[in-house]
């Protein structure tokens, strides 16, 4: 066979054996979608009426939900992508791609089935979480289909950056609990972007932090598609952030997979 088709070979083949794994063993998965449904009804039940009446809405716990959803639908990409993170550690102290490299396997085969694997495992997750959003009384009904499209494609852009990002997190790591370790900015940043409240209500010194960083015009750009909010800059910004951190990141697992000896 030529490259290209054993390569499209064996990557689908590597995706199924990782869809297999995650459909076998979806504790993982599920441990770490209960963070952001969690922190939603935390948000909404507990703190809905206070938040809403903090940000200038007044106490409506309906208004805040809208606000809320967006980010908490960003986190738990964020979220989805530490299993990632362990499920390639574990790969590496296994021995299972000593075993590949034994073999008539494509080398990036096995990457590839990671990232599409887990890009495929987020989307269900952001669904899920989403489900839960509507079933609270979460409602987009000014979104046309053309934005729902972005949106879906602005989803699984940054769900491939954040997890060749989770994929080199996991490469570097000696082991499962460092995997999980490591990967733990990818769940405390959404927590420092506007997700829970907008960027105007935070103190002058740490805005620039909340401003810039990858999740918040991830969040506002989503936001803007759903909800009918100003996007401004923040959709470009997006945008470059989700290529520069795929592009980085994939440069990142590259470079560590190849001179790996395990």
């Amino acid at each position: 066979m030529t490259s290209l088709p054993l390569a499209v070979r064996d990557s689908v083949t590597m995706l199924r054996r990782n869809l297999l794994h995650a459909r076998r063993y979806p504790s993982l998965t599920l441990n770490l979608l209960l963070t952001p449904v969690m922190l939603l009804l935390l948000f909404v039940y507990v703190f809905g009426d206070t938040m809403s009446a903090g940000i200038g809405g007044g106490p409506d716990r309906a208004a805040y939900l809208a606000y809320l959803v967006p980010g908490v639908l960003l986190m738990t990409i964020g979220s989805t992508t530490v299993g990632t993170a362990v499920s390639v550690s574990n790969d590496m102290t296994e021995g299972i791609i000593a075993r590949f490299r034994t073999m008539a396997v494509h080398r990036g085969s096995v990457l590839i089935g990671h990232v599409v694997g887990s890009v495929l495992q987020a989307v269900v997750s952001v669904v899920l979480v989403g489900a839960v959003g509507v079933a609270l009384g979460f409602r987009s009904t000014d979104a046309t289909a053309l934005e729902w499209l972005a949106a879906l494609a602005l989803l699984v852009l940054f769900a491939t950056a954040l997890t060749w990002i989770a994929v080199g997190m996991g490469l570097i790591s000696p082991n499962v609990e460092a995997a999980s370790n490591n990967a733990l900015p990818l769940i405390l940043l959404p927590l420092l972007s506007s997700a829970f409240v907008p960027l105007d209500t935070m103190p002058g010194w740490f805005r620039p932090v909340a401003e810039y960083q990858p999740f918040t015009p991830a969040i506002e750009t989503l936001r803007g598609l759903l909800l009918g909010t100003d996007i401004g800059h923040n959709g470009w910004l997006a945008a470059a952030w989700s290529l520069g951190l795929a592009a980085l990141g994939y440069r990142w697992s590259k470079s560590r997979f190849d001179r790996d000896p395990q």
